[in-house]
């Protein structure tokens, strides 16, 4: 074998290398986008987006006093508010929750809905609301995530701990995504923040060609184009 055909052979080999490094990649990339399988299902979805449909999912939940089923598709044509966090029995959460109860008719007379989230059963769902003054307070559904698809749909999912991270989210009455908001689970959300935010985000749907600057509040004035 001369040296320029072992150079040809070196130069092949080199650039089918390449080629698979470069497929490797692109393969990657492609799948890269983060994807959601929801466990039990197999539902493959992506993480929400803004304007993004909600998934038309179903879970337990702890709702008057009573045990039901919460189907997101039923509330179609309301305004839907999701408040994810990690656990009951907790510390911070609590009082976020206590918040949204005490604000609850406020988010109502919008014509919205609220539902809390996480991973525990309705059954402690249910102690917790037995056992805290606070938790009796509430109102609406406290959704019971048992096996995760709502938050892997969501994208709040806390691979590392199991649980979900702390959010929020509003979807408007065609079921689109026009708010969310995910934190760290060291600090509380401002359920009065959260509220606004409902507000500007019904003002602009009912009021075509307005826009709400920063801070906007009902009664202030709006940008329009």
């Amino acid at each position: 074998m001369t040296k320029r055909t072992m150079i040809i052979i070196i130069f092949f080999i080199i650039a089918i290398a390449l080629l698979s490094i470069n497929m490797s990649v692109s393969t990657g990339d492609a799948t890269s986008e983060i994807c959601i399988t929801c466990k039990g299902t197999g539902l493959q979805t992506p993480a929400l987006k803004i304007n993004d449909r909600i998934p038309d999912l179903e879970a337990d939940s702890y709702y008057n006093n009573t045990f039901t089923k919460v189907r997101f598709d039923d509330y179609r044509g309301k305004w839907m508010v999701f408040i994810f966090y990690p656990a009951d029995f907790t510390y911070v959460c609590p009082t976020e929750l206590d918040e949204m109860a005490s604000l609850y008719k406020n988010f109502t007379d919008l014509g919205a809905e609220v539902f809390s989230v996480s991973r525990d059963t309705a059954y402690v769902h249910k102690a917790w609301h037995d056992s805290d003054p606070r938790i009796q307070k509430i109102q609406y559904p406290m959704i019971a995530d048992t096996t995760g698809d709502i938050c892997r749909a969501f994208g709040t999912y806390n691979e590392s701990s199991g649980l979900s991270h702390r959010a929020s989210f509003i979807f408007d009455p065609d079921g689109n995504l026009k708010s969310m908001e995910i934190y760290d689970d060291s600090f509380g959300r401002n359920t009065k923040e959260l509220l606004r935010r409902l507000e500007a985000a019904k003002f602009v749907r009912e009021n075509p060609g307005n826009f709400c600057p920063v801070s906007w509040e009902p009664g202030e004035e709006t940008i329009k184009v």
